[in-house]
Parts: C-alpha cells; sequence; structure tokens
C-alpha cells in the first residue's frame, strides 16, 4: 500500500521540476512511510511513497520497463490478490521476473495486454503508466474504489495522485471549493468523479483515464449489472462460503504481521474465523483488534441505533476463534484532542464531519499500526448482504431517495440548520439530492418479470454498493493509510460483490432477518450470541466528557466572529447550541457541532477560497 503521485505536461520539460515532484510526493509520506522514489523524464514525473508488504527488499518504485516499442514507467499502489497466478501466466507468454513483487505483475500486465489488464486483476488497486512511445498517461482504478486516485486537468497535461494534497502540492492546482463541492459535505453521498475541489476529478471505480496531447478521454471497464440469479439456497449458501474462503486466503497473503479488526458483529467476526482457521491450519494465530471507549462497556446506555456494547461479543469470538486478542481504548482527551482532529482533516483534505467515528478510527488504526502492518476489515458486508436496518423499513422501501437519507434526521438531526439563510438558499440541497438520486437510478437495469418489491430491493442495494459503499472506503482508506496501516476489505471483492447483489432480496432474507446469506454461510463457525445479534454500527462514544470539549472548542470559535466559516455557518445557531441547550447536548446537535468544528479548523488548514 502506498502513495502515488505525477505530473504529465506536454508543453514543458518537466525534468527542470523536481522540487515540486518532490512536495507532491512528500505530501504522502504517512501512506508510505518506508521508502520514497522519483522519476522524471521531459514531459512525464512520477512519484511513489511505499509501505512495503510485499517483496520488502524488491518492491521500489518506479517500476519500469524497456521494450523495443520504448520506455513504459508505472507508480502503484494496492495489492492485486492473483498476483501468484498472473505471474505464471505471463511467465508462460515469455515475461521474465526479477522481483516477488505484485507490482512487476501489474508492469508486466500492462506490457503484455495494454489498458485491457484492469480487466485481469483481482484486488484493490490504482496505479498510473507513462507510455512513452504513445505519450499518454494511463490511469487505472479497482472496481469498487477501495484505493483513491485523483486527477487535475492542466492547459497541457494533467496532475495526478492518491490524495488531493499531492495535486494540491503543485502551484497549479488552485485551492477552490464550489457550490458542488459543499453540497457533497452536506449531502453524504459519494457522486463518483466528484472530488470536493474545484478543478480536480477523482478516477470513478472501474474506470480508466488515458491522459495524452489530444485530451483526456475515459473507459469503463467494470461496473454492477444485473444478471439472473439461478442458484438455489443451498447452493447459494454454499457459494458465498466458497468466495469468502478463497477471498480470504488471498488476502492473507503478506510479508509483514497481520491481523484483524474485530468488533463483535456478524461481519467482522465471520472473517476473523475464517482468517482463525486458514492460519491455524499453518501453525499461526490470527491477532486481532477491537476499539472501546474509556467507560463505555461499564456504562453502555442502549438507544435505537445501538441496541448493546461491541466489547463484550468481541471477547466471546476471539475466545471462540482462539485469536490473539487486543481492545484499544479510546479515552476522552485523545478523542478531544484539537490536534487529533487536525491529522484526520489533513488525512481527508475536506471536513467529512464525522466527528468522533473519524478520530477514534484514526486513533485505532493508529495504536494497530505498532504491532501490524496489514489488517482485515469486515467492512462493506452490511452494503452487500443487506445488513442496515433501514432495508426492511416499508418508508424507505417507497421512497424515492437515497435510502440511508429518510430518516437521517430522526437519528442525527438536521444538521443544515448549522447554515446560514443565504447558504441554504444558495446550495439547494433537496433539489441537488434528489438530482442526484434520478441520475444515480437511472442507469440500474431491471429483470424481466421481477416483481415491485425486488426492483425497489435492486435499488436500494445498487445505490448502496455505488454511492454508500464509497464514503465509507474513503474514510477507512485516508484514516488506516494516516497511520501508515494497510487494511484490506474481503468482502469488497468484486465476486462476492456481483454474486450476492443478484441474489433476489428473498434469498438474502430467507431466516427472516437482515444477512442471512453471510449467516448461514459461515454458522458453523461463530458463536450463537452473534449469529443472533442485531445490527450495531461503528461504536460512538457516549463520554460526557467529550461533550463538553467539544462546547468548549465552540465558545472558542465564537470568541472570534469574523472567522471566514461564518460565512456559511449561522454564527447565531453556533451560539445558541453551545449556550441554550441543556448540557447533556442531544446526538443530534453534538454531530453538528462535530461539523462546524472540523470546518473552522479545515478552513485554517487549508485557507480554501469558496466559489459559490
Amino acid at each position: 500500500m502506498c502513495g502515488i503521485a505525477g505530473w504529465v505536461s506536454f508543453d514543458r520539460d518537466l525534468r527542470r521540476e523536481q522540487a515540486v515532484l518532490d512536495a507532491m510526493t512528500d505530501s504522502m509520506a504517512e501512506r508510505g512511510p518506508d521508502e520514497r522514489g522519483t522519476w522524471a523524464d521531459e514531459h512525464a514525473a512520477l512519484g511513489h511513497r511505499r509501505l512495503a508488504i510485499i517483496d520488502l527488499p524488491g518492491g521500489q518504485q518506479p517500476i519500469s520497463a524497456e521494450p523495443p516499442r520504448g520506455k513504459i514507467v508505472m507508480v502503484y499502489s494496492g495489492e492485486a490478490y492473483n498476483f501468484v497466478e498472473l505471474r505464471e501466466e505471463l511467465r508462460a507468454r515469455g515475461h521474465r521476473f526479477t522481483t516477488r513483487s505484485d507490482t512487476e505483475v501489474v508492469l508486466r500486465a500492462y506490457l503484455e495486454w495494454g489498458e485491457a489488464c484492469a480487466e485481469r486483476l483481482n484486488g484493490m488497486y490504482a496505479f498510473a503508466v507513462w507510455d512513452a512511445a504513445e505519450r499518454k498517461l494511463v490511469l487505472i482504478r479497482d472496481r469498487m474504489g477501495v484505493k483513491p486516485l485523483y486527477y487535475y486537468p492542466t492547459p497541457d497535461g494533467v496532475l495526478f495522485g492518491s490524495e488531493p494534497k499531492a495535486i494540491l502540492a503543485n502551484p497549479l492546482a488552485e485551492r477552490v471549493v464550489d457550490t458542488d463541492g459543499i453540497r457533497e459535505l452536506f449531502a453524504f453521498v459519494k457522486t463518483p468523479g466528484d472530488a470536493f475541489w474545484r478543478g480536480m476529478r477523482e478516477v470513478k471505480p472501474g474506470t480508466v483515464v488515458t491522459v495524452g496531447p489530444a485530451g483526456i478521454r475515459e473507459h469503463t471497464y467494470w461496473s454492477l449489472r444485473t444478471q439472473e440469479h439461478t442458484d438455489d439456497r443451498d447452493s447459494t449458501v454454499a457459494r458465498v462460503r466458497e468466495l469468502l474462503e478463497d477471498i480470504v486466503r488471498r488476502q492473507l497473503i503478506s510479508d509483514v504481521p497481520r491481523c484483524a479488526l474485530l468488533s463483535g458483529g456478524l461481519d467482522s467476526s465471520a472473517m476473523t474465523a475464517i482468517a482463525a482457521r486458514q492460519l491455524a491450519a499453518t501453525g499461526e494465530t490470527v491477532r486481532s483488534f477491537s476499539v472501546d471507549f474509556e467507560g463505555r462497556t461499564d456504562d453502555f446506555v442502549a438507544d435505537v441505533i445501538r441496541p448493546d456494547a461491541d466489547t463484550p461479543f468481541a471477547h466471546e469470538v476471539a475466545q471462540w476463534v482462539g485469536s490473539d486478542h487486543q481492545d484499544i481504548v479510546v479515552d476522552a482527551a485523545a478523542h478531544g484532542d484539537p490536534g487529533i482532529r487536525a491529522a484526520v482533516l489533513r488525512a481527508r483534505d475536506m471536513p467529512a464531519g464525522n466527528g468522533d467515528i473519524d478520530t477514534s478510527l484514526y486513533l485505532l488504526f493508529r495504536e494497530i499500526r505498532r504491532h501490524s502492518t496489514v489488517a482485515l476489515s469486515g467492512e462493506s458486508a452490511d452494503e452487500v448482504f443487506g445488513g442496515y436496518l433501514w432495508f426492511s423499513d416499508p418508508v424507505v422501501q417507497r421512497a424515492d431517495m437515497f435510502p440511508w437519507l429518510v430518516r437521517w434526521g430522526e437519528y442525527f438531526g438536521d444538521d443544515t440548520q448549522i447554515l446560514t439563510p443565504a447558504a441554504r438558499k444558495i446550495l439547494d440541497l433537496d433539489r441537488y439530492l434528489g438530482d442526484n438520486y434520478a441520475s444515480a437510478v437511472a442507469g440500474i437495469d431491471r429483470l424481466d418479470g421481477e416483481s415491485e418489491f425486488e426492483w425497489r430491493q435492486r435499488k436500494i442495494s445498487h445505490l448502496h454498493l455505488t454511492r454508500w459503499v464509497r464514503v465509507l472506503l474513503d474514510r477507512k482508506d485516508r484514516t488506516s493509510m494516516a497511520t501508515g496501516l494497510e487494511v484490506r476489505v474481503p468482502f469488497c471483492d468484486h465476486r462476492l460483490v456481483e454474486y450476492v447483489y443478484n441474489a433476489p432480496w428473498s434469498l438474502k432474507t430467507f431466516d427472516g432477518k437482515e444477512k442471512s446469506l453471510l449467516r448461514a454461510a459461515t454458522a458453523d463457525l461463530l458463536p450463537q450470541s452473534v449469529l443472533r445479534r442485531a445490527k450495531a454500527p461503528y461504536p460512538s462514544t457516549q463520554d460526557p466528557r467529550y461533550a463538553a470539549a467539544l462546547r468548549t472548542a465552540a465558545r472558542e470559535l465564537l470568541a472570534t466572529p469574523a472567522h471566514p466559516v461564518f460565512d456559511l455557518l449561522s454564527y447565531d445557531w453556533l451560539k445558541n447550541c453551545v449556550y441554550e441547550q441543556a448540557p447533556q447536548a442531544t446526538y443530534a446537535s453534538r454531530s453538528a457541532l462535530e461539523r462546524a468544528l472540523d470546518l473552522a479548523q479545515w478552513w485554517d488548514l487549508y485557507s480554501p477560497a469558496v466559489a459559490w
């Protein structure tokens, strides 16, 4: 896992721009703390920061080859989990290898198949290839968008990077956020291709972007397609288990210590149990980690979205599968530390507004990195198997809106009230979301004869797998890579996603509960308590000291009424929230406070211009 950056210019000599290339590359030092490398020619410059995972001595980048037709140079981030099979196939076609790394396999795959090499990869990846003979840059991103990749067109070429900060380190990139960028902050929808910063684009998942003297073109090599599911229940359960076993086996490959993220929910428990059994066969014990908050387990108070505490379940699973388990306990002081919030904001390059979830993830990953370099996560199983409560909510099922937003205000409050009246009018979020929803569902295919109910559930599943999951994957990637930890997501294997997506909703809930297929496929691996456990989201602190720290920080912000953030946020709303609400702030008001503070601190860190 690494960070990549680069610059292509057809009108200037980039060999004279080493200082700028260094700045772009080193802006992502946390993504690749082990090594750095750069390469520059007349019209292309590439940079790489390496987190060494496979073939520690032999995986340096940029990596190049010089076939007869001209030089090929590549920078690569991610993992190709099928690189062993691909290497053998390429050897049979005459290729010779000098390293054991998957990076060289991907380079050779490009030499053999060109841009079509993407169709042969299984994994999470984002890479850039400079093809000197054809004078073109090729940017390729994995099918589900697990690894990020951004680009910024310039008058004579393009800038690119794993994160916006790499692009923003180049003087050609302007730090401007426009109306659509701000809308994305408050919409909680990841619009494909949108990058928040004006002029910047995200390489869409499953897409190849090619940059040449004639301009930029885009080609989609994979998208989530509707297909008829013909397997019966037993065959479907067996196929899910078969896929999970293969996926975890592939994703355990590593030359550095690896572990599992274990919350005690069905998703992470199933993944940990499979990993534990596979490693035990080789005499190895899987390590597992979970997050908890100081005093939370003992003083836990159930609510409508979090019915129970995670820790007792995580401990039970760890004992059941025999993992070497450790709880990472986050205290209120670290959770409310402005320095930690600043680190998260720098990691994400935008005020994403997830508050204590982002900071606790960062603290969890930072501590895990002391013990492991690779972690397997249960992320995305809810999107794949239909685990959220709203999948079965009749109100959500009938709504023509992104399903996670239908009851958002009931659970988290209407945080659009933190905006000034003028900002609310300009943003017009209701219209923006309506248009975005219509665009999102327009490309979904319906099966012939599919019932109205199954069609609605298909749309809900598709939206989660093409919009919502990308919000979560982006959060996971940024907060983990900011600590130098590679987090792998087995449930995002495209084979599993395609197969389960096309299973009818009646199969996904055949036992009357959510995630029936996952439960049945792993029933022999887990204790009954976990198999029966209701869905619980990622935990949030209930420590009153954290809420108090938010209010203290908000008072400090109110003491500077000339702060430019108040062109967007309502000063009177924030004042009312801090001084006139009860000390025991509701979750909704706390969430809005987090959003306001994130916006203000991000403004201080990035000094953006806003173009309404």
